[in-house]
């Protein structure tokens, strides 16, 4: 049964609202479709820095107004960047809903760049860019989509360079904003005890407003994927390591399929293929993890994990080890059976996290019109026969494919005999 709603402001923007009767707090926020594969080289950065800079003043609100207008009542106001999205979002007491509506309308409609603070901020994401270069267990996936996408808008860093984020004024954010805002590509999330009736007051009181021309623009598509084998030599005394490919896009029909594969190779549970094998059986890591993240018109799937500069090669193999065995042989009916009841307890258990579900909803709706329920994916994950599993494996796993980018100690010479043909 669908346990949501939703509707469209004469705008295009649409409003998505969940009602949780059992719940004090309200989440809600607007995701935008855009993020940083819509930059080009010479701006890389600014959809991220536009993120910070909407914090920094708007038509009728300072600074202090804004950081102040949702932490004085114990809420608490945020946003985030990523490769195709941007979402300012806040959770409030219900009574404060509408103050948290108009303050992110205010912010992602109506700011101003001031340069005051422009200034000012362009320090604080630079010590941003040093603290991530600090800590090589962040850096590893953007270095790692580098080397995947690269020479495209998917490879570039989501915080950008130091010589774009010193030469951005006003008139970039204001020119960025004006070719990628459109109302038709974003989406208003709610989840909380407010009812639809209000959230729709709301949303035509602070939302409608706001006209865009609603821009066609389409996003550079990648499809230039080639295999690929580098070293990086970095002040770590750790080696660390990643290992994947290109994956399905968000649309494929083995996008589910993959999900399990991978949550059964590396997920959270203790009880991963890559766990038991690097960690409980050789002691060789104190993480690992596997990932698969879907986009648009692409995907990645990735196996990270950080180990002594001497057992590099062997976790290398080891890795390639648990790979093969998908490739080879099917899951078991037992062992296909427990990984779909691991995975549907992850999912019912995500959907817990009402602040997750609220940006969940917002992006769903933008990527389908409309929020897959539980018992949809359910349905599919038990449709999955271990042949199927086997075939994706086949397709993903397959070592020719595979991408191998090493971060190793800047006095290690980084080599792996069994990747120096890649």
């Amino acid at each position: 049964m669908r346990d949501y709603t939703i509707f469209t402001l004469s705008n295009g923007l649409r409003v998505v609202h969940r009602r949780v009767a059992t719940s004090a707090i309200v989440h809600c926020g607007l995701v935008l479709d855009i993020g940083s594969r819509d930059e080009t080289f010479l701006n890389q950065g600014i959809a991220h820095f536009w993120e910070h800079m909407a914090f920094k003043g708007t038509r009728k609100r300072k600074t202090l107004d804004i950081i102040s207008s949702l932490d004085s009542v114990g809420g608490e106001l945020n946003a985030y960047t990523d490769k195709e999205k941007i979402a300012f979002y806040a959770s409030v007491r219900k009574e404060y809903f509408e103050r948290a509506v108009d303050l992110l309308s205010d912010i992602t409609f109506y700011s101003i760049f001031p340069e005051k603070e422009l200034e000012k901020e362009r320090g604080v994401i630079l010590e941003e860019m040093a603290m991530y270069l600090d800590s090589p267990d962040d850096s590893l996936q953007d270095e790692f989509e580098s080397v995947l996408y690269k020479n495209h808008p998917m490879g570039m860093n989501i915080l950008g360079r130091e010589e774009t984020i010193n030469g951005f004024r006003k008139k970039d954010f204001v020119t960025f904003f004006k070719q990628h805002i459109n109302t038709r590509r974003i989406a208003f999330s709610v989840v909380g005890d407010v009812s639809l009736d209000e959230v729709e007051r709301l949303a035509r009181k602070y939302l409608e407003g706001f006209k865009t021309n609603q821009l066609n623009g389409k996003r550079k598509k990648f499809s230039s994927y080639k295999p690929a084998y580098e070293v990086l030599h970095r002040t770590v005394k750790q080696a660390k390591c990643a290992i994947g490919g290109e994956a399905y896009p968000i649309h494929h029909a083995d996008r589910v399929p993959l999900y399990l594969l991978v949550n059964i190779l590396g997920g959270p549970g203790m009880n991963s293929r890559l766990n038991l094998s690097l960690r409980e059986r050789y002691g060789l890591v104190y993480s690992v993890d596997a990932h698969y993240i879907p986009y648009s018109d692409t995907g990645m799937f990735a196996v990270f994990f950080g180990t002594e500069p001497r057992q590099l090669e062997k976790c290398i193999n080891l890795v390639k080890k648990e790979l093969n065995k998908f490739c080879d042989k099917p899951l078991s009916k037992s062992q296909l059976a427990a990984a779909k009841e691991q995975i549907k307890g992850q999912l019912a258990m995500s959907e817990e996290n009402n602040l997750s579900l609220m940006l969940m909803m917002g992006r769903s709706v933008l990527l389908y019109n409309r929020v897959p329920q539980l018992d949809e994916i359910f349905n599919t994950i038990d449709d999955t026969d271990a042949l199927r599993l086997q075939r994706v494996a086949q397709d993903i796993f397959d070592e020719r494919n595979l991408s191998f980018l090493t971060m190793v100690p800047e006095n290690g010479n980084g080599k792996v005999k069994s990747q120096g043909s890649k």
